[in-house]
């Protein structure tokens, strides 16, 4: 109880326009770099069923950059999110890009969701504007590589093939996918299906949901009728967690298991008790306790914040800001777009506290950690 009045209360926070104190106001004007600042732009959803994903990317990522900017920022500049509400669409994601490439933005930053990233990359290839850090581990943002295009998170390929890894291991041969109909959806699909194509497996079922819904009941129908013994889920936390539930009061007593993008936090708070059984794929470190002095630096970080709890979004979004931060370190002051590439290019091999990168002239995806965490009835997440 005491987490959901946390969320509802930045919910209002974002509503009531407070959480400005934490960014650039979306309204603001503001150059690419000036002597003192650097500005960024954000499209993601800020309202809608996927709310929690921008929400707290965001505020993890603004909390890494308040406290660089309280040390005097980097090489005398700060750093500034202009973010700007799509809804997890399409269409209002490709308005908001055209906006924030004509306000002249350093680099877009942390976009939320694979549809939404495949229709605002090539705005920013063709401005030749850095698209760093999408929420998303879509392999079309990665193949072919593309210069602009920079992600810190491991692929759906790795997660995917993790998660049938860890199926399969327990003997279980019979798996059924649902996936959200979407670009998203059918890049985890296509990663569950190529994993387990190599151990001469197929999915017994499928099913579907459309994005921003919660229409499951066929879906539910349509895979319960193969009787599988796990089923894996490509969709948000809404969605799969509707499902989960209208699995279970139909019988199905196995394990669902997701990748990160459904958000873990978000989806444990939608389950309750009903979150046992289910588990997630993560693509950053533990982010409750100080498990590694990454996660000790982002509990530290948001300490002090009001209405804010830890949670794997949220320190998606740390990560990028310390992985962009340290990049414009290593451009140094003369800071450029494409000098800003050239740098992260050269961060191989890289530690940040527990969690390696290693980026390169064509490598653009800096990690491939993968490891599965368990939700409980309780409340809480194990590894």
């Amino acid at each position: 109880m005491q987490r959901r009045e946390a969320l509802s209360q930045v919910c209002k926070l974002v509503g009531s326009g407070a959480l400005a104190s934490w960014g650039a106001s979306a309204s603001a004007q503001s150059s690419a770099l000036t002597d003192a600042r650097i500005v960024l732009g954000q499209s993601a959803p800020f309202t809608g069923a996927a709310v929690q994903l921008g929400l707290q990317f965001h505020l993890g990522a603004q909390a890494y950059f308040d406290t660089v900017n309280a040390k005097g920022g980097v090489q005398g500049r700060t750093i500034e999110i202009k973010r700007l509400d799509d809804g997890y669409e399409p269409e209002r994601c490709v308005a908001n890009t055209r906006q924030l490439i004509a306000d002249d933005v350093f680099a877009l930053f942390g976009y939320i969701g694979t549809p939404t990233s495949l229709a605002a990359l090539p705005l920013a290839t063709t401005a030749k504007v850095p698209f760093f850090a999408p929420f998303t581990g879509a392999q079309a943002l990665r193949d072919p590589f593309n210069r602009y295009a920079i992600h810190v998170r491991a692929s759906y390929f790795d997660e995917t093939a993790a998660i049938v890894r860890q199926i399969t291991s327990t003997g279980i041969k019979k798996i059924a996918v649902f996936y959200q109909n979407d670009a998203y959806g059918k890049t985890g699909l296509e990663g569950v299906t190529r994993a387990m194509t190599a151990m001469t497996m197929e999915p017994v079922a499928l099913g579907t949901v459309e994005r921003n819904t919660i229409d499951v009941e066929q879906a539910v129908k349509d895979i319960l009728a193969q009787k599988p013994e796990a089923i894996v889920q490509i969709g948000a936390y809404k969605a799969v967690a509707t499902f989960v539930r209208q699995a279970r009061r139909a019988g199905f007593h196995g394990n669902f298991y997701n990748v990160s993008f459904v958000g873990t936090q978000a989806l444990i708070d939608e389950l309750g008790a009903e979150a046992r059984g289910v588990s997630v794929s993560q693509v950053m470190p533990f982010p409750y306790t100080p498990a590694t002095p990454l996660s000790g630096e982002y509990l530290a970080a948001i300490k002090e914040k009001r209405g804010i709890e830890p949670n794997y979004s949220g320190m998606e979004g740390f990560v990028a800001a310390k992985v962009f931060t340290e990049g414009v370190r290593r451009a140094g002051r003369a800071l450029t777009r494409e000098g800003f590439i050239n740098a992260v290019q050269g961060m191989q091999n890289v530690n940040l506290g527990g969690f390696p990168l290693d980026f390169g002239p064509t490598k653009h995806t800096g990690s491939r950690f993968v490891e599965l965490t368990l939700l409980t009835e309780d409340g809480r997440i194990r590894r």
